[in-house]
């Protein structure tokens, strides 16, 4: 199957052999406990990869593997929310003098939407003002990229593990395209080589077990495929054990 080419949940051969090499050189480093698509605490999001390494005598670390196949899929998370907000706030404040000189220059515009005429709303689109119409697109653009394309910032901001890994093709790696804080496994000869570090993000005990359990439900999830077993099956052993 070529690379390109989508299996049945709709992920390429390429994708998922970044997985298995993120999954295979997390256990080679320590990382004995591992599972794929595992759903993150404290967020919305869900990890590639996500693995736990015992420690003696001490909780052990948390880590989270990304795996981005092309520079569009890689750029669409990695969006830097405190550059993103000021520039949405800039943006804002110029719609907001665009539509004061508008209602000036253009009172039939009001709509009579509102029983309180300091109420009514405008319909400043119906100007054809190039500059607002521009101002519009741009506040759109803006406002997606800081409510769905931010991941990378937010998994750190959320602190959801200690060591935050981005997987990628040889030919994709650009170091000023890293995200902040996030390390680099780059995919050479069949194999991962780690071309930046990541840095270490402390987290409480609570949220490292609650990593730890999540986990290990996602690997449950896995083998419950595997052998067959139904919800409803599950459902009816319970009710017999009490």
């Amino acid at each position: 199957m070529a690379a390109g080419i989508t299996n049945a949940h709709g992920e390429t051969t390429r994708h998922a052999r970044l997985k298995r090499l993120a999954f295979l050189w997390a256990q080679a480093h320590g990382y004995s406990a591992c599972a794929l698509e595992v759903t993150l605490p404290r967020c919305r999001f869900r990890a590639d990869v996500a693995a736990y390494r015992p420690l003696p005598k001490k909780l052990g670390s948390t880590a989270i593997f990304e795996c981005k196949q092309a520079l569009p899929d890689l750029r669409r998370d990695n969006c830097r929310s405190e550059s993103a907000r000021k520039l949405l706030d800039a943006v804002c404040q110029r719609r907001q003098i665009l539509e004061k000189h508008l209602r000036l220059h253009h009172p039939n515009l009001r709509i009579n939407d509102s029983l309180f005429p300091e109420f009514g709303s405008h319909d400043f689109i119906a100007t054809g003002h190039r500059g607002y119409a521009r101002v519009l697109r741009q506040l759109s653009v803006l406002q997606n990229r800081l409510f769905d394309c931010t991941k990378f910032d937010k998994l750190i901001d959320y602190r959801c593990a200690n060591l935050f890994f981005l997987v990628l093709p040889q030919e994709l790696f650009r170091d000023p395209e890293i995200p902040v804080g996030w390390g680099a496994l780059v995919e050479c000869d069949g194999t991962l080589a780690l071309m930046r570090k990541p840095v270490w993000q402390e987290t409480t005990p609570e949220n490292r077990i609650h990593f730890l359990q999540r986990i290990a439900a996602a690997g449950t999830r896995v083998f419950n495929r595997e052998l067959e077993i139904a919800f409803d099956e599950v459902a009816t052993a319970r009710c017999r054990s009490f």
